[in-house]
């Protein structure tokens, strides 16, 4: 009796740690966010002060600084921000849908379609609205048909949405490159940097911050079932959560938001597939709080990542998403290398 009774309080007080612990995180995360923000609108080839920032922000009047910080800097950094938590989330939220550490919104083709769905309007000459058009409908066609042809008859699996997912992806990536192999030589440079990821054109990022409130909002009165889906389809449905409806929502949900990534910052990859296995390390695989961190990590990674670009060797711009992969790739071998199994 007295043995149980030690065995609860421990087991109190690690949960007791473990929220302690996540909340530090979440406010780390958040005054990560403040200081990825102050260096996007503060660093490039025009220094501003902090008071020129101040008035930027304020809506006061000012001189040519201030002009640039809310033309230009200011909705580069809210899309890289809104972005990354975009990715991120979406990638959270396979990682459980497919209870696979591999899981990833561009494994899974949307990437790839809006690639082949951009790529064609930019090979047609098609204006810049046209090519975000051209990228949603891409990722949205890739969406149902991965899903279309995974569900079949029915018998739909984790397995065989992640297999159906990658030969979609390798069937866009072909198209692509046949594209790019079609392509006239002064748009071959555009349709690269779109595929490495450029979030310099950005100019419209408020729907994207827009869809990550959306989407957060919408996952999180769901993570409890998604705990309970993350120890196995069984047990998910013997405590009467309905499989089918969360894995059509969860699906749906990735895919939009990966579809509005991709569209406002052109691919970007590892941040959907890292950022969730870094703050896994940190506070757990508890829904409730991991879906909100890895999206503010997330954030403020590309955040970070875009305004690196831009400045590292300016005035020469990198693509961002070379970035995210020289990133990426180290910290997943480390993963991989401390939890081989």
């Amino acid at each position: 009796m007295a043995h149980g009774h030690v065995a609860k309080l421990g087991a109190t007080s690690s949960i007791r740690l473990v929220r302690r612990r996540a909340g530090l995180v979440l406010a780390g995360l958040v005054l990560a966010t403040l200081a990825a923000f102050a260096w996007s609108l503060s660093a490039g080839s025009l220094p501003v002060s902090f008071d020129d920032l101040i008035t930027a922000l304020s809506g006061g009047e000012g001189g040519m600084e201030v002009d640039i910080i809310r033309g230009l800097r200011l909705p580069r950094a809210v899309a890289a921000f809104a972005c990354g938590g975009l990715l991120a989330l979406a990638g959270a939220l396979m990682q459980v849908l497919l209870r696979n550490p591999l899981a990833d919104p561009y494994v899974l083709g949307i990437s790839g379609g809006a690639a082949v769905g951009a790529l064609g309007a930019i090979l047609a000459g098609a204006a810049s609205g046209w090519i975000d058009a051209g990228a949603f409908i891409g990722a949205l066609g890739a969406t149902l048909l991965v899903f279309g042809l995974a569900h079949g008859d029915g018998s739909w699996t984790q397995t065989r949405l992640l297999l159906t997912g990658v030969i979609v992806a390798a069937g866009c990536g072909a198209a692509v490159a046949l594209m790019l192999s079609l392509a006239p030589e002064g748009r071959v440079k555009g349709m690269l940097f779109w595929l490495m990821g450029d979030a310099s054109g950005a100019t419209r990022p408020w729907p994207a911050l827009a869809l990550l409130v959306v989407g957060l909002l919408l996952a999180m009165p769901f993570a409890r079932e998604l705990n309970l889906l993350a120890r196995g389809e069984v047990t998910a449905r013997s405590l009467g959560v309905r499989v089918g409806r969360l894995r059509g929502l969860v699906y749906g949900l990735g895919s939009l938001l990966t579809a509005i990534a991709v569209t406002t910052v052109g691919s970007v990859g590892f941040v959907g597939l890292i950022v969730p296995h870094l703050v896994r390390l940190l506070i757990g695989n508890d829904q409730r709080l991991l879906l909100p961190a890895a999206t503010l990590a997330g954030g403020v990674l590309l955040c970070a990542a875009d305004t690196a670009a831009r400045t590292v060797v300016a005035p020469i711009q990198l693509p961002v998403g070379v970035l995210t992969a020289l990133i990426g790739v180290p910290v997943f071998l480390f993963l991989l290398a401390r939890h081989p199994r």
